[in-house]
């Protein structure tokens, strides 16, 4: 589970901002049904957080955050050579940003004991490294400062070890690939447990939902009937393989496949298979063809989801892999731009998935970046579950909670929100009188006025 993610001098955060998980002291009211907090240990953790703020606020720089901490400690230790870039990005529109690391902290349970980690870099190398573990109390397992060490005995890191630790890898990250017990779970956590996907990017998390619908018939059937119940006129769902030869693939694209192929093949010491053996995936669904005349149900129509269904259709199927995942297993998923290309009330449904006990029973927790505002309407979300970023005078990404603000308990968060009483809102009052004045004096106004 996650307690909190803090996040500074990375893209547009400048000073250290931080999401928390835990719940506020409130006494708000919400529908029956809807349970929006669970107890684990002493702490009280949300399931769900939704992230507002107009364009360019750096809600995306949240979630890409949290997805750089993830792939650093995953591949630090693996895919970087010495003297190899970190891949952080730092605030650009700070002089002072220039001397300072970035900085990503996080604090998550695993096995029922609490642990914070977290680091700090530049574009070359770890400046600061350190992990705590909080079972009755919190205590030290190791701090780094560049590459000197400070390890407490219950790590029983080697000496070798430590020095085998480049500038631009963590410390972490070179334990697990020694096998060090703690180590690998924790970076298992990150791995596994930690998911982060962009509403924008269908193709990241789509392979792995029509892979799952291909080999898992009990999944497959799941996704069928939350087809059927979300009304886009689907009653049945298949996924067969065809050859790549049989598709209308360009040749030039079948060639380069071809090609990859054929480096696969070599680079694992075998031969790669003819053309009519590269089969691809195929995503059908099934719709009813009814007589208009009678009004009777007359046979089935297949149609070919990549070609025939909407693109709203299309991302809720992809969607519903990560989504099912998550909650079976007591995941903690980001979601960049969530509701894009899809309808308000199946937004609204896909949240009430996390804030349902009974479809939510491990306690998985969403976090997603949304322009949705229907989700503060009819108390569907508590205060402390909405979160605003800002970008203050200076260009830097300011977070924020709506438990934060005084705000009167029978509120309309929905008003409120639009009418700028939270702020994170655009202030657009200029874009339509120049687009009049344009259309109204031409490209160039001050000469037609003269």
């Amino acid at each position: 589970m996650l307690i909190e993610f803090s996040v500074g001098n990375y893209r547009s955060f400048n000073e250290i901002q931080t999401l928390d998980m835990r719940a506020a002291p409130l006494r708000d009211t919400m529908p029956a049904g809807q349970q929006h907090t669970f107890q684990t240990g002493k702490y009280t953790l949300l399931r769900c957080s939704a992230v507002y703020g107009a364009n360019a606020s750096g809600k995306s720089n949240l979630i890409r955050a949290v997805m750089f901490m993830r792939q650093f400690v995953q591949q630090s230790a693996t895919r970087l050579q010495a003297g190899d870039p970190t891949g952080v990005e730092r605030f650009k529109l700070d002089t002072q940003a220039y001397d300072r690391p970035a900085y990503f902290q996080i604090i998550f349970i695993l096995h029922d004991v609490v642990y914070r980690y977290g680091f700090e870099l530049d574009e070359k190398r770890v400046h600061s490294e350190w992990l705590y573990r909080t079972r009755h109390r919190e205590s030290r397992l190791f701090v780094r400062e560049g590459q000197d060490f400070n390890i407490s005995g219950a790590l029983r890191a080697k000496k070798d070890i430590l020095e085998m630790t480049r500038p631009n890898a963590l410390f972490l990250s070179v334990l697990a690939q020694f096998n060090h017990e703690l180590a690998t779970e924790i970076l298992q956590w990150f791995r596994t447990r930690l998911r982060g996907i962009s509403g924008l990017d269908d193709e990241m998390y789509g392979r792995y939902t029509i892979e799952r619908a291909e080999r898992d018939d009990t999944f497959r059937r799941r996704v069928q009937t939350l087809l059927r119940l979300s009304d886009v006129g689907i009653t049945g769902l298949g996924i067969e393989r065809i050859p790549m030869s049989q598709t209308e693939m360009p040749s030039e694209i079948q060639q380069a496949l071809r090609h990859l192929m054929d480096a696969l093949s070599e680079k694992r010491g075998g031969q790669a298979p003819p053309d009519e053996d590269i089969l691809l995936e195929r995503v059908t669904t099934v719709h009813p063809v009814f007589d208009s005349a009678t009004g009777k149900y007359v046979r089935e129509e297949i149609f070919d989801m990549e070609m025939h269904e909407s693109e709203g259709t299309k991302k809720f199927f992809y969607l519903l892999g990560p989504w099912i995942d998550t909650l079976e297993n007591g995941y903690v998923l980001f979601v960049d731009e969530m509701d894009a290309r899809l309808h308000p009330l199946l937004t609204r449904e896909l949240v009430q998935m996390f804030l349902s006990p009974r479809s939510n029973p491990h306690n998985a927790q969403l976090i997603f970046a949304t322009h949705d505002v229907g989700l503060l309407a009819d108390r569907l979300l508590r205060r402390d579950e909405v979160w605003f970023t800002e970008k203050n005078r200076y260009g830097a990404t300011e977070l924020y909670s709506l438990a934060e603000i005084k705000a009167r308990k029978d509120a309309s968060f929905y008003r409120n929100y639009l009418r700028g009483m939270y702020g994170a809102v655009p202030h657009l009052g200029g874009l339509q009188p120049f687009v009049e004045q344009e259309m109204l004096y031409g490209a160039h106004p001050e000469a037609e006025r003269a």
